[in-house]
Formats: structure tokens, sequence, C-alpha cells
């Protein structure tokens, strides 16, 4: 497949996400409306591109999960292909496919709604248990806490603890009302597990609104990562260039 026609199959899978119309949102987008700053999508660009495992979460609708989700897949690896887990087959296939890294399997969200590529019960087992086989996986879930995300996944759903701690990266958005009543949609805890626990690595301070770094160490990324993708962001926000084909047109480029 032509670089072009990668390019097209990556973004045709990321607006295959689009629940609520209009354009999809790019983390030059999150950087502007204050959901991310620019270190702390330094530091997510960086995971992703090192192959991370991501999984969002927010107990409300509405919150910005998949928009969150989407913007940061836009940063995997060159070569992995985004695949929707539409049916048990891309799940079976999944199982027996031998090379890790070449195909982010996507969950469109953790669910028991009859919709396309929402997971439940055995079919969630399946899904993580991909990640445990060391490929990518994504999705988003309604959980506010990593207490929560246990809770749901692993009592509700069977999923195995160790299949959990397999996802890198564990996001959790919180939506507030500003002084003049607009909503502020922001990642409030960034956690990294390194494959047997989660480490709180940001935590959003709702007081001054400023999204802190916290005591851990990333094992997945040094500072010179971050201070590389900041770079690139940053000129990706001067040049204004925040479209999702955009974005992933400079990573590539990169």
């Amino acid at each position: 497949m032509t670089d072009n026609l990668c390019l097209q199959a990556h973004v045709r899978a990321i607006d295959d996400c689009n629940q609520r119309g209009g354009r999809m949102l790019s983390l030059i987008d999150l950087i502007d409306a204050g959901t991310v700053d620019v270190p702390l999508a330094a530091y997510l660009a960086a995971a992703m591109r090192g192959g991370a495992s991501l999984l969002v979460g927010a107990r409300p609708g509405g919150a910005g999960k998949t928009a969150v989700m989407c913007a940061l897949l836009n940063f995997l690896p060159d070569h992995t292909a985004i695949r929707a887990v539409g049916s048990r087959a891309v799940l079976a296939e999944g199982r027996r496919d031998a090379r890790p890294g070449d195909t982010c399997y996507l969950a469109h969200e953790i669910g028991a709604g009859p919709y396309y590529a929402y997971l439940w019960g055995s079919d969630a087992r399946d899904f993580f248990e991909l990640a445990a086989r060391g490929h990518i996986i994504a999705s988003n879930l309604h959980a506010d806490t990593l207490a929560e995300t246990d809770a749901q996944l692993c009592r509700d759903n069977s999923v195995a603890p160790a299949h959990l701690a397999a996802v890198t990266l564990k996001l959790y958005l919180r939506v507030e009302r500003a002084r003049d009543w607009s909503r502020k949609h922001r990642v409030s805890h960034v956690y990294e597990s390194d494959g047997t626990r989660d480490r709180l690595l940001w935590r959003w301070d709702a007081e001054d609104d400023t999204h802190q770094r916290q005591d851990n160490a990333s094992t997945r990324v040094t500072p010179a990562d971050e201070q590389t993708w900041a770079e690139f962001l940053t000129a990706l926000r001067h040049r204004d260039a925040r479209r999702i084909e955009d974005v992933r047109r400079a990573v590539l480029k990169f």
C-alpha cells in the first residue's frame, strides 16, 4: 500500500469513530482548548509513537473520550494500521497475529450496547488479551478512576488483571463549568503501566487549571523525547496545522 493510501486508511478509521458530526479534533485542537497542555501532549505523543496501548475513561457521555483517543491514535508508529474490532472474527485474527505492532486493534467503546465495535463480556476479555500478547489496543469506557475501571473490566467482565495491566496508558477526563458557564474538558489523570502496575504520571490541578507532572518517572518516554515532540507540536500550532490528516502527514514526515 502506498504512503498516500495508508494515510487515507488511517484518517478513515479515525473518522469512523465520529459520533457527533463535524471535524474530528486533533491534538493541536486539544492543546488550544486546554484539554492538555504542550508538555503533557508531548509526553502522550511520544508514548504513542513508541507503540503504547491506550484506554480513555470518563463516566459521563460527551466528556471527550473518543476525541482524545482518536487525537492520540494519530501518533501511532508509521507502519501501524488501525483495525476496528467489529466482529469476533477480528478478535480471532488478532489472537493469531504473530506480528505485534503492525495493527492497532480499536474498540469504539467498552460497553454492552448493540453498536459497532462495542465490546462486552467474552469479547472484552479477548480484546484485552491482545494487549497481553503484545498487540496495541485502544478504547474508551465510562469510568472516572482506576478503581472504577478495574471494577467494570475485571469484576463485571472478568478481564484478567494482568491483561488490563498490559495497557500502557490510562487517561481520565473531567468536565467542569467555567465561570462563563462554558464547559472545560480536561485530562485529569494519566497513568503509565510498566506491565504490572499503574503509576500516576500527570494530574490536573483544578484550582489553577494546570497539568502537573508527578514524581513518578516514565519508563517509556525520555525527557529528550518529550522536548522533541513539544517542539514538533509547537511548530504545528504556529502553522495552524490541525486537521487530523494534516497532523498525521506531518508525523509521518517527522
